[in-house]
């Protein structure tokens, strides 16, 4: 008998313990091969492939992404950029408009007057602001304000 805990990949509990294992692998490793994942997870390459193309359209997985490393492309200037939104702006109109931004690390919605808070990095000052100005262009941004990270205590 298996019992159902709520899941690390968003609460869904229909994950059985296979299905998070091969989620956790593929968060690691988004380019493992299915033969890689199945000898982690004990199984073979086709069985992998039926299990995500079946998560896949459950919805569980919803695509494939590049992660890039800030550090790594030279971007060392941090903000956080509080985003307000105009009348009837969707969450997944801003997630639409902030996903063509590579600089947007990562971005949430929030409480209180902000409609979002996201995360930027950029080579410098000069790109950092050149970021900001294409955000406030876009058509469901209303006005942002901004707060450069000047160092990071914990993390």
């Amino acid at each position: 008998m298996s019992t159902h805990r709520p899941s690390d990949f968003g609460g869904a509990s229909l994950l059985d313990e296979t299905d998070r294992l091969l989620l956790e692998h593929l968060s690691r490793d988004g380019r493992a091969s299915y033969a890689e994942i199945g000898l982690l997870a004990n199984l073979s390459a086709t069985a992998v492939r039926r299990r995500i193309d079946r998560l896949r359209a459950r919805g569980v997985v919803r695509g494939f992404t590049v992660v890039l490393d800030p550090a790594l492309l030279g971007w060392r200037t941090e903000a956080f950029v509080e985003v307000y939104c105009r009348a009837r702006t969707s969450p997944e109109e801003l997630l639409a408009s902030l996903r063509q931004f590579p600089e947007v690390v990562a971005a949430w919605t929030v409480t209180g007057d902000p409609d979002a808070l996201v995360h930027l990095r950029a080579a410098d000052t000069r790109h950092l602001e050149a970021v900001i100005e294409r955000i406030r262009k876009e058509p469901g941004v209303q006005r942002s304000r901004s707060s450069v990270v000047l160092s990071q205590l914990i993390g």
